[in-house]
């Protein structure tokens, strides 16, 4: 199946309400989230869910690769942000009603080839790329919205290598493979 490249701000919409009903439906053990009856929300699609209260980021999950429908991805990874990222305890039903939810749908990830630290500043697009860095086993992804903390380039690979558990100069000394990808992304404070 070939995915659809834009969703429109009305699936957004969904699938930001589809979130919250997961993390609604978690506290107060109502009635389980109805499947959206959408071909577009039923596609395979990596997505991860960002949470955040008061700005500031409060839990982030997802997948880089399509596990299942894009629907159920942005259940499991609404309910995987608020209870399982260990950067922060789990979110409480206090925090639930000022928290902001925020999706974000990715692109297929594509091999950034370059020829070391210079060459790989002159081909990332800042805002716009999303970044995998990976050296070995260990890797790390800052989604495109990191681009808005970490507007130099040489800062936010620094900061990748630290966040895959490298040297933060990894990007600069090392042979590391990078792969870019986009998002579109649909946010509670945006609608």
């Amino acid at each position: 199946m070939v995915n659809k490249t834009h969703l429109t701000n009305e699936q957004g919409a969904v699938l930001l309400r589809l979130a919250r009903e997961t993390l609604v439906h978690k506290f107060s053990g109502g009635s389980p989230v109805a499947v959206p009856n959408d071909p577009d929300l039923l596609q395979q699609r990596a997505v991860f869910v960002t949470l955040t209260l008061a700005g500031k980021l409060r839990g982030c999950i997802g997948n880089l690769v399509p596990v299942g429908p894009l629907w159920q991805g942005v259940s499991d990874n609404a309910l995987h942000a608020a209870f399982d990222d260990q950067r922060f305890s789990p979110l409480t039903v206090k925090e639930l009603g000022q928290v902001k939810i925020e999706v974000s749908v990715l692109t297929p990830a594509v091999e950034l080839r370059h020829t070391g630290g210079a060459d790989l500043l002159e081909k990332l697009r800042p805002g716009i790329d999303g970044v995998i860095l990976k050296k070995g086993r260990q890797s790390a992804t800052f989604l495109p919205q990191v681009w808005e903390q970490l507007t130099d380039p040489s800062l936010f690979l620094a900061h990748l290598c630290l966040k895959a558990g490298l040297p933060k100069e990894c990007w600069i000394t090392d042979e590391i493979s990078i792969e870019t990808y986009q998002v579109e992304s649909f946010s509670e404070e945006k609608l």
